[in-house]
């Protein structure tokens, strides 16, 4: 009898031993643009077949819904937690909290402007360059021409992208008297936020437009929808760059209705994984991880590259 009771005990113990996978708390900005779609997919996916445990929270753009996720993550007492950050600003607290409570945190996507000892690393792009290689085919296109008048659409105002993608343009654009910045609007890094500052700076009078530098592709679709109802020729009177090279963007490039675009990869769960796995066994990463070179695409290449890309 005896035999038989510690028997069926270990059985019943077998059978709900607790999950042993690393637990992952990850909170996501939003759903605002294809290339967020396709980021949280790569995520996902990445936790999956690394057997992580993902914990998903979207933040639905706004900061204090992610502040609420984080906390709840540290309640959960998850393994690690990562986030691409709504804004820059306002974290030093609620990430002391997390290092207070031994849980390693690294940023994705996006960086932040807090104590950078409050977290494990950051990976992502390198978002000032992403708008110098913009601005750099912007002057080689119009090379020997004579003023050029910009409009910039900004992404959403304090987020680490649309301020160091703004950087990296103006740098190279202030070094070629010839170009001017006219305008420069934010769309919130939304199809219907490009379409709203384009519509509104047309509707201001702006001097006339040569060139548009979207911070992403969808801003660049929605504004490419206001020049066409203009009559305004988007892709041939007016050039446009932008940022991102999802597979619409090609498709735009491939109809004449974009002209460049410039890779950001979205697909950073492999590598988040892999940062995830590393805090947790207790060896350090490096505070600072760039995606791998990012390419410029155009027009005259589209054609062919289409077929090859992931998203």
């Amino acid at each position: 009898m005896l035999s038989l009771s510690l028997s069926i005990l270990l059985v019943a113990c077998s059978r709900h031993e607790p999950d042993q996978r690393i637990v992952l708390g990850f909170s996501q900005v939003g759903t605002e643009s294809a290339w967020r779609k396709a980021n949280t997919a790569s995520i996902q996916s990445a936790a999956a077949t690394s057997n992580i445990k993902l914990l998903f929270a979207d933040a639905d753009q706004k900061q204090e819904n992610q502040i609420a996720a984080i906390r709840d993550f540290i309640d959960q007492k998850v393994d690690v937690i990562a986030f691409s950050p709504v804004i820059a600003t306002g974290w030093d607290e609620v990430l002391a909290e997390a290092k207070a409570a031994g849980i390693p945190v690294i940023l994705t996507d996006r960086g932040v402007t807090a104590d950078p000892s409050l977290y494990a690393g950051f990976l992502g792009s390198d978002f000032v360059e992403e708008g110098r290689k913009a601005a750099r085919w912007l002057v080689g296109e119009f090379e020997g021409s004579d003023t050029v008048n910009i409009v910039q659409l900004e992404g959403a105002p304090g987020a680490a992208p649309a301020m160091d993608r703004r950087r990296g343009f103006e740098e190279v654009i202030a070094q070629h008297p010839r170009f001017r910045i006219v305008r420069s609007e934010p769309g919130g890094f939304s199809r219907e936020g490009g379409k709203a500052a384009m519509a509104s700076i047309l509707a201001s009078g702006s001097p006339p437009i040569h060139a548009v530098f979207a911070h992403n592709d969808d801003m660049a679709f929605g504004a490419i929808e206001v020049l066409d109802d203009k009559g305004l020729k988007p892709g041939q009177a007016v050039r446009i760059v932008s940022v991102d090279a999802v597979h619409e963007a090609f498709e735009a490039m491939i109809a004449g209705k974009l002209n460049a675009t410039v890779e950001c990869n979205p697909l950073l769960g492999p590598q988040l994984m892999t940062s995830v796995t590393e805090v947790v066994a207790g060896r350090p990463i490096a505070k600072r991880i760039v995606v791998d070179e990012e390419a410029v695409f155009t027009a005259e290449t589209a054609r062919q590259i289409i077929q090859t890309r992931k998203y």
